[in-house]
Parts: C-alpha cells; sequence; structure tokens
C-alpha cells in the first residue's frame, strides 16, 4: 500500500481492460488518478468504482489522436494539481488482418492512436515534466513488437514504434530525471482480445484455447497482470530503469515458438 501516495498518475485509455485495471491499483496504492478515454461513460464508471473504494480520480473525455483534445485534458490536469508526477500511454486500437488486407484508413487510425496519440500526450505533458525535473513515462508497447503474429501487421508495426520512440525519449529526457519505459504484454484477456478472436476466427472459444497454448504459462494473461508492472515503472521502487521493455507475456516471447 501507498507505493504511490500523492502521485499524479494520467492514464489514457483506462475506461475498461488495462487501464481500469492500473487505474484501481494506482488508487489502492495512494495515487491520484486521472482517468482518460475517448468513452467517457466508461471513464466515469471507473471513477465511481474508484471513489467507492475510497480512491481519489477524476473522468475525463480524451481522443489521444486529437492534439487539442489532448491539450484540454492536459490544461485540466495542471490547474488541478500543479504537476504530472507519472503519464501512462496506454490507448490503443488493433486491426486484424495481412498487410495486403489492411485498407489505408484503417492503417492510418492504428498509427493515429497508437503511435501519434503518444507522441500528442507526451509532447503535452514532458515541458511540464521537465520543468519539474522529475517524471515516469511509461509507454503501452507489445509482446507483438518482438515476435511474429498472425494477421495483425498494422498493429505489430506500431508497437514496435512505441518500443523504438521509448529508448530514444529516454536518451533525451534523462538530464531532466524523467525516466521513460516501456510495457509488453503478451496476450492478456480483455475485451481487446475478445474482439480480435470474434473477428479472427470462426471458433473464438476453440481460438481462446489455441493461445493458451502459446505461452509457458498455459494461460493468458490478467488486466492486473500488466496493472501490477505498471506500478512498479511508476513507483520510486523502478529508479534505476530507463529505456527499458518490461515483458509481461507468461513467457511467449523466451518459450515456446508461434
Amino acid at each position: 500500500m501507498n507505493r504511490l501516495l500523492n502521485k499524479v498518475c494520467m492514464i489514457t485509455g483506462s475506461g475498461k481492460g488495462i487501464g481500469a485495471a492500473t487505474a484501481a491499483i494506482f488508487a489502492r496504492e495512494g495515487a491520484v488518478v486521472e482517468i482518460g478515454d475517448v468513452d467517457i461513460d466508461s471513464a466515469a464508471k471507473v471513477q465511481r468504482d474508484l471513489e467507492n473504494n475510497g480512491g481519489k480520480a477524476t473522468a475525463n473525455f480524451v481522443d489521444v489522436a486529437d492534439q487539442k483534445s489532448v491539450n484540454d485534458w492536459i490544461a485540466g490536469i495542471a490547474g488541478r494539481h500543479g504537476r504530472i508526477d507519472v503519464l501512462f500511454n496506454n490507448a490503443g486500437i488493433s486491426a486484424v488482418g495481412r498487410l495486403d488486407e489492411v485498407d489505408e484508413e484503417l492503417w492510418n487510425r492504428v498509427f493515429a492512436v497508437n503511435v501519434t496519440g503518444v507522441y500528442h500526450v507526451s509532447k503535452a505533458v514532458l515541458p511540464i515534466m521537465m520543468k519539474q525535473r522529475f517524471g515516469s513515462v511509461i509507454n503501452m508497447s507489445s509482446a507483438t513488437a518482438e515476435l511474429g503474429i498472425l494477421r495483425r501487421a498494422a498493429y505489430s508495426a506500431t508497437k514496435g514504434a512505441v518500443l523504438a520512440m521509448t529508448k530514444s525519449m529516454q536518451v533525451d529526457y534523462a538530464p531532466y530525471n524523467i525516466r521513460v519505459n516501456a510495457l509488453l504484454p503478451g496476450t492478456i484477456y480483455t475485451p481487446f482480445v475478445q474482439d480480435y478472436l470474434k473477428k479472427s476466427y470462426g471458433d473464438p472459444t476453440e481460438a481462446l484455447g489455441e493461445l493458451k497454448k502459446r505461452q509457458l504459462a498455459s494461460e493468458l494473461g490478467t488486466p492486473e497482470d500488466v496493472a501490477w508492472a505498471a506500478v512498479y515503472l511508476a513507483s520510486d521502487e523502478s529508479k534505476y530503469m530507463m529505456g527499458s521493455g518490461l515483458v509481461i507475456d507468461g513467457g511467449t516471447i523466451s518459450g515456446k515458438p508461434f
């Protein structure tokens, strides 16, 4: 408890899945949580749940693909708290299909959210962290940045870009005492993955069984598995981690080939 006591932590895409689980655990650890999501109803529900359990949180509408929307959110956070301790760039969308199957509109949309979204939010937050001379930025990459996966060309490309961006950002912002790290989850059982199973396979239940075989753990991860890793990167416990990609994949990358 209290690993993030009074830290102002903002999480994009935190209306559901990994983002919502992270918001809940951040609040439990004493953080003041700024929930950001394009689905304001989901964000508001997360806020209510956190407050009902004694947490401190504010729900906000934000479209990370829109710089003005991002700037408005950041201005509100700065006005409320005067600082930002942790940024978790978690928002992301998927795309299913081989490269030749993905049309340009979908390709551009996935990059707009998953890559340009990280750029937009980081661009607005980093000057605040530079001025205060501290901060932790956590970017959501994926195990797909390190391995090939069926019919996920666009998504994998964005997550590889985020991992590379993380390393470059760390070099630039280390002099300001800002840490920048990435999370590389494996297959986590979230609404995101459920949607992928429905779109990619004729029998989602059978496909789920096949996915489980890819992990040495023989099970899919939970949103909480990733959230606890985010707590570590957000806390002072990880003060010596810089520009790293933290893998939470149940042994997929190092264990079993696809």
